[in-house]
């Protein structure tokens, strides 16, 4: 049990690569937040982690949002009385396509899912760290922000500041044994594949595939295998990493 004892929060836990990591960490002992603005997923999450005999809360909220990422932590807080691991994973991209497509709208809404609900998340568990002694950051980033593909630019730019910022946090925060790290997946099997390929079509997986030198796309067990090794005891000398989980592909 990796993580027995501790208490995290996985955000965009309902489905993907959250769902994949809450489950993998109540499986190893966490007590879990699961939360996302899907209440059917993240409720659905929740309680098949405790039909697997595991601990596990549902929280709504939006993570573009300060006063509703305040109110998450704190019902983490009330269900369990303390917080180790925070997982910034919630995440949204705009469809591939040419740079000056894609809306104002749009953009504003990939930065403020991808990059401002990281600020918000560190104003809210931070201070929580500070008065326990520690604590553990991962945000999600994306092979992305190290080797952008065309016709994703807002994407990329904004899993670059992911990169940035993990970076910059855990350089301030390590003197108060708060590890950041994040996560570099390669394009995988989640909601949001058919915008990264411009359309789920064979002939789009199939170019995807040939550009990771293992042949694959990532899954969320492989991504949730990853932070688990960042957010248990066995990483606790690892901070501003940025972890590719991409079968080679930013080589």
């Amino acid at each position: 049990m990796r993580l027995k004892d501790k208490v995290a929060v996985v955000t965009g836990g309902g489905s993907g690569f959250g769902e994949g990591i809450a489950r993998r960490f109540a499986a190893e002992g966490a007590r879990v937040t699961v939360n996302d603005i899907n209440e059917e997923g993240g409720k659905r999450v929740a309680a098949a982690i405790a039909e697997a005999g595991g601990r596990a809360i549902f929280v709504r909220a939006d993570v573009a949002k300060a006063a509703e990422v305040e109110t998450m932590a704190a019902k983490t807080l009330s269900a369990f009385g303390r917080l180790d691991v925070m997982v910034n994973n919630a995440g949204f991209t705009h469809r591939n396509q040419p740079m000056l497509d894609v809306s104002e709208e749009t953009f504003d809404k990939v930065f403020a899912i991808n990059v401002k609900s990281i600020y918000l998340a560190a104003r809210a568990v931070v201070p929580i760290f500070r008065r326990q002694g520690g604590g553990c950051i991962i945000n999600t980033a994306s092979t992305a922000g190290l080797r952008p593909r065309p016709g994703l630019t807002w994407y990329n730019a904004s899993k670059g500041a992911v990169i940035t910022m993990t970076k910059s946090m855990a350089v301030e925060l390590a003197p108060e044994k708060i590890r950041v790290n994040c996560l570099c997946p390669v394009a995988g099997e989640t909601a949001m594949l058919a915008d990264f390929m411009g359309g789920d079509t064979p002939e789009n997986r199939a170019r995807f595939r040939a550009s990771i030198p293992l042949g694959r796309l990532s899954t969320p067990a492989d991504i949730a295998s990853a932070a688990l090794w960042l957010a248990s005891d066995e990483a606790e000398f690892i901070t501003g990493v940025a972890l590719e989980i991409d079968g080679g592909r930013c080589v």
